[in-house]
């Protein structure tokens, strides 16, 4: 399975979910994860501490990609038009993670045009950073995304500090103590993402 992971906006999770999907796919097979963010997150993100599945840059992706039953991307934000373009064409699955917040509306109808004029079959909008109740941006944005027929994930993933602290550790929320409910999100997601592409 490829999995692509991409937004016209950067701060939405983009290298969070590439990390979680990976490390969710690892269980069911190897599993590569291609760093396309110039900033190289996801790379730093291993060095701090260390994942079950593999992490390259897009230059050895291509290459090494061939050996491994799954591969996410994470790629740059704000990608051109040539780069979206060939992430959407590309994939099995391309997730469009974003977050529940006005502001970013206008930048998600610009990501979400794309992907339905390039994957119109093959891409999911996932919500992340969710509030807590009593907010409710979460479920009026699922339900306008839904009221447009745009496919939307399922699962959600939650606003939770234990991200950051994974971040910081260098390890998957899969691998720290009292995050259970941050790696069940993510579980969701993965189970429900597979399950998309089979």
């Amino acid at each position: 399975m490829f999995v692509t992971v991409a937004s016209y906006k950067g701060g939405v999770g983009k290298t969070t979910t590439a990390v979680h999907l990976a490390d969710y796919l690892q269980s069911l097979g190897p599993t590569l994860l291609i760093d396309g963010d110039p900033n190289r997150s996801a790379t730093g993100w291993a060095k701090r501490g260390g994942f079950s599945f593999a992490v390259v840059d897009e230059k050895a992706g291509a290459y090494t990609a061939r050996s491994y039953q799954h591969v996410v991307v994470d790629t740059e934000a704000r990608p051109g038009s040539a780069d979206f373009e060939a992430l959407a064409k590309g994939c099995d699955l391309l997730v469009v993670p974003t977050i529940p917040a006005s502001l970013d509306t206008d930048v998600l109808v610009q990501t979400l045009r794309a992907a339905q004029a390039l994957a119109a079959d093959k891409y999911r909008v996932l919500l992340v950073k969710v509030p807590p109740p009593p907010e409710t941006d979460g479920e009026q944005l699922r339900q306008a995304l839904v009221a447009q027929g745009i496919p939307v994930f399922r699962a959600e993933v939650p606003r939770l500090k234990s991200f950051e602290h994974a971040a910081a550790a260098g390890v998957s929320v899969r691998n720290l103590p009292r995050a259970i409910r941050a790696w069940e999100a993510y579980a969701a997601v993965g189970e429900e993402a597979a399950h998309v592409h089979a």
